[in-house]
C-alpha cells in the first residue's frame, strides 16, 4: 500500500482537501463580491430554469 506516512487515512486526507478548496472558493468569492462593490443581487438558485408554462 502506499499511504501517507504522517499517520492519516485517505478519507482524513480528502476532507482535509475539500475543506481547503471551499476556504479558497469562499475567499475568491468575498473577493470579487468586494471587487464589485456588492451592487449585484444573487440570483436566486432557479433563475437560470424555464417556468413550466415558457417551454417550448
Amino acid at each position: 500500500m502506499t499511504g501517507s506516512t504522517d499517520g492519516t487515512t485517505r478519507e482524513e486526507r480528502l476532507a482535509m482537501k475539500l475543506r481547503e478548496n471551499l476556504r479558497r472558493r469562499k475567499a475568491q468569492s468575498r473577493e470579487i463580491a468586494a471587487r464589485a462593490g456588492d451592487t449585484e443581487k444573487p440570483l436566486p438558485d432557479n433563475a437560470g430554469l424555464p417556468k413550466d408554462g415558457d417551454r417550448g
